[in-house]
């Protein structure tokens, strides 16, 4: 019999991974962690404290997973390769939506992360405030994307024509969605997916105007 390899912390977290990409956070307990490992969940406590470290060690894992931004290179270069970076993470781990921001216990990940950010802020100009300002929209943003992305009722195998094909929107009652579908959607190459770039320029163009207005 193979022997097993020794559970450390970082095995245990890396279970924990598994185990959310399945089923989501409302999966990930002691028990199903040990059980992905193969032991039983006791053996997890002599790593981790707790679920709530088990969900913080997950939350500095998703941190850890986004590009830092350079401090001395141009911040809105630094925003953009962090804003799809972090895109790519949540889509590929959607449970981490939810957990990003709401430890109360960050891990050092979770600091070094947001350190970066404000730092490449502050260094290309940013007041506090601005900088405060510029990580709060961003972030909504692109996880207000995401949580969009992940939930459309359609897939990219069958994209939004097919989806918009299965209904009929009457013009007399909803004019301008249906102005919408055939303009963008139905016969047009369309992606939502295309829009988060658009997007991010509209809100890098207003920092950028109250940058240069500071």
């Amino acid at each position: 019999m193979a022997e097993r390899p020794a559970l450390t912390r970082d095995r245990v977290i890396e279970a924990a991974v598994a185990v959310a990409d399945r089923g989501g956070l409302a999966a990930v307990s002691m028990r199903n962690v040990g059980r992905e490992l193969g032991v039983e969940a006791m053996s997890l406590y002599n790593h981790v404290a707790n679920k709530q470290a088990l969900l913080d060690g997950l939350a500095d894992v998703a941190f850890a997973s986004i590009a830092l931004p350079v401090a001395t290179a141009p911040w809105r270069d630094e925003m953009v390769t962090r804003a799809d970076s972090a895109r790519a993470v949540l889509s590929s781990h959607p449970w981490a939506l939810g957990l990003l921001e709401s430890r109360s216990s960050p891990g050092p990940a979770v600091l070094i992360h947001h350190n970066a950010v404000l730092a490449c802020l502050r260094t290309n100009g940013f007041s506090i405030a601005l900088a405060s300002h510029a990580f709060s929209v961003l972030d909504a943003y692109v996880y207000g994307f995401v949580l969009t992305e992940v939930n459309l009722p359609f897939d990219s195998a069958d994209g939004p024509e097919d989806f918009a094909a299965g209904f009929e929107v009457p013009a007399d009652e909803y004019p301008f969605v249906r102005e919408l579908m055939t303009e963008l959607v139905v016969g047009k190459d369309y992606a939502f997916g295309n829009e988060f770039g658009y997007g991010l320029d509209i809100i890098l163009d207003e920092l950028e105007r109250r940058l240069a207005a500071e």
